[in-house]
């Protein structure tokens, strides 16, 4: 088909995805981005948010997609997340259960500079899975 390209998705466990595809939709550090079929060669670090991807038949996938590189060169995508959850695969009870430690520590207050850093990092992750999990 002409107006796919060929999507490579790889994480630290290894392939989450191969095959052509016709748009992935994925926040970069500078903002929401769309990469489509013959997209000019691009290459930028992953923000934290919920992933899009068209699939060749037109149906549509959702995944927790939380930092990484992406890069378009010569029609080919690959995608490196650092986390990369499909929505059906999103555990939303321990999601929901993170959320609620995180949300807890930064209410009792008295964190350190770092740790209020990390736990708000924890936080952003728990929404991102929560807001990208299948309903």
């Amino acid at each position: 088909m002409a107006n796919t390209f060929h999507l490579q998705i790889v994480t630290v466990d290894g392939l989450a995805y191969e095959g052509n595809v016709q748009r992935v939709t994925i926040r970069s550090v500078h903002g929401d981005l769309a990469i489509l079929a013959r997209h000019i060669n691009y290459c930028t670090a992953v923000g934290m948010g919920t992933a899009r991807v068209l699939m060749e038949d037109g149906t549509e996938r959702t995944a927790a997609c939380i930092g990484g590189m992406l890069s378009m060169m010569a029609n080919e995508c690959r995608l490196l997340p650092t986390t990369w959850e499909w929505s059906e695969d999103i555990d939303v009870e321990r999601a929901q259960a993170a959320k609620a430690r995180a949300e807890a520590l930064l209410q009792q207050g008295g964190l350190s500079e770092e740790r209020r850093i990390l736990t708000e990092a924890r936080l952003s992750r728990a929404l991102v899975r929560i807001g990208s999990a299948k309903k």
